[in-house]
């Protein structure tokens, strides 16, 4: 192990970001479904919003030069990690309740872990964030667990 997390990093481990709101319109489902080659009537007529629809509804808008390498908004959540090249690890969503047209959403990001691990080509260090998203009333919509890795 090369011990590239300090226990600086770590003690970020638990920060939250800003909670997000946003109104969920019937273009964005229409033109989300339409996109991702949505077949159901519902999705294409923007009636309900169809899997996946959130992952970009809380994306910072922002000048190109304000982009990673990746084409993302810069992660002002994350800490500065000693290893830079990111690759997904993995995402998990668990949803409660349905997206339709109207719904005002809110979300909050969370930095859950950071760990570390020796691959085959050098460290790897892993972080985990999990972004909750409610309904203006406060049911919880879905949960989303994404893992990162950096090379």
């Amino acid at each position: 192990m090369t011990g590239l997390i300090t226990p600086e990093l770590l003690s970020h481990i638990g920060d939250t970001g800003p909670a997000r709101e946003e109104v969920v319109t019937r273009r964005d489902i229409r033109k989300y479904s339409i996109a991702t080659n949505q077949r159901l009537r519902k999705f294409l007529d923007g009636d309900e919003a169809p899997p996946m629809f959130h992952v970009s509804l809380f994306w910072d808008v922002v000048e190109l030069d304000q982009l990673s390498p990746d084409g993302v908004s810069i992660d002002t959540l994350l800490p500065k990690f000693p290893l830079e090249k990111a690759m997904a690890g993995g995402l998990k969503i668990d949803y409660f309740k349905s997206i339709f047209p109207g719904d005002v959403l809110i979300a909050t990001r969370t930095l859950t872990d950071i760990y570390e691990k020796q691959g085959s080509k050098g460290p790897i260090i892993f972080y985990e964030v999990i972004m909750e998203v409610k309904n203006k009333v406060g049911d919880a919509v879905l949960n989303e667990k994404t893992t990162r890795l950096l090379r």
